[in-house]
């Protein structure tokens, strides 16, 4: 491991104290990397997150795909957790917390507000940053992409029934620019780029020296776009501290326990290694540009629910961290 894996979590953690401290002693420099912003998708995250993709799409071996069909559990559970169990039990939380648990400390509205924003976090779950965190358990690079391309088939076609159903809203408008934009720049480009990378290089040996070599620059990209999300929402954290920890108890408990259910059943199932933990990953992280896009286009852009998607944005890369952690960990007790 190089010094940028061994110590990630610290890098990470000065990241999110730089990003807050850049915030609120430089706003213009922030609102100039806000506004580079199209369809909801912040164009200098999104070449940050394209860097972090890229070092994983070389390893995906487009012959190989073939062979996915022999491995169907690792894909069941992640339809299975993603779209029947995660956006009800996100759901559940959210109305648990804010209506009974901290109604003394928040006003009722705005209440409503954070339950919406948790409930469209539920119901999106990840599309770009699983390539990360399948990466850094060494998971299966051609399995991920497989998982991550039929989540999108079926987001396209369930979020916003899904989302009208929890919120009794019908007029969901969901924002396909945004889907678009996002399968284009975190798929389709990265997966176009490895398999030419691959084939230039040719020989398997040269592939895996190349991806050594470029690794580090994803767990930069990583760093980097952690400092400028928690940059992006410096001043919401100084000024709301507090909203921001009550709307952050529901979405860690959350994360923790999809992230268990899905490991328990791979493990239970006696899936590979290399294919449950991306299983387990991919329903714990959330694609927070399509939520972030629909919060604003439904409540508003200061609104409760836009906030509550920002925080899941913030949470996200710490408890991620800490979920890969334990997967590493915990990679010997599967069957090989």
């Amino acid at each position: 491991m190089n010094i940028f894996e061994k110590y990630l979590s610290v890098w990470i953690a000065l990241a999110m104290g730089a990003g807050i401290i850049l915030g609120n002693v430089a706003p213009g420099l922030v609102r100039a990397i806000a506004a580079a912003e199209f369809a909801s998708v912040n164009l200098v995250v999104a070449v940050l997150i394209w860097a972090m993709v890229y070092p994983m799409m070389v390893g995906v071996d487009p012959r190989s795909l073939r062979d996915v069909a022999k491995q169907p559990r690792g894909l069941l559970i992640t339809l299975i957790v993603n779209w029947l169990i995660k956006p009800f039990t996100m759901a559940a939380l959210a109305v648990l917390f804010f209506q009974h648990i901290f109604a003394p400390w928040i006003p009722r509205e705005d209440a409503m507000q954070y339950i919406a924003g948790l409930i469209l976090l539920g119901a999106a779950p990840c599309t770009a940053m699983v390539f990360v965190w399948s990466q850094l358990t060494r998971g299966d690079a051609t399995y991920t992409l497989l998982q991550v391309s039929v989540n999108d088939l079926i987001m396209v076609v369930a979020f916003a029934p899904i989302v009208a159903f929890l919120l009794g809203v019908t007029d969901i408008t969901v924002p396909w620019s945004t889907l678009v934009l996002s399968v284009l720049l975190f798929i389709a480009l990265p997966l176009a780029a490895g398999i030419l990378t691959r084939r230039r290089l040719g020989s398997e040996p040269a592939i895996e020296t190349f991806q050594a070599r470029v690794k580090p620059y994803s767990v930069v990209g990583l760093i980097v776009t952690v400092m400028i999300l928690f940059g992006l929402q410096g001043q919401v954290i100084v000024s709301k501290p507090f909203i921001i920890v009550l709307i952050a108890v529901p979405i860690i408990l959350q994360s923790y326990g999809i992230f268990a259910i899905a490991y328990a059943a791979a493990f239970a199932m006696k899936v590979p290694h290399r294919i449950a933990a991306p299983c387990a990953l991919i329903g714990t992280s959330n694609f927070f540009e399509l939520a972030v896009a629909v919060a604003i286009s439904l409540f508003g852009l200061n609104s409760g629910a836009a906030l509550a998607t920002v925080v899941g944005v913030l949470v996200e890369v710490p408890v991620m961290l800490t979920l890969v952690a334990f997967a590493n960990r915990t990679r010997t007790k599967f069957a090989p």
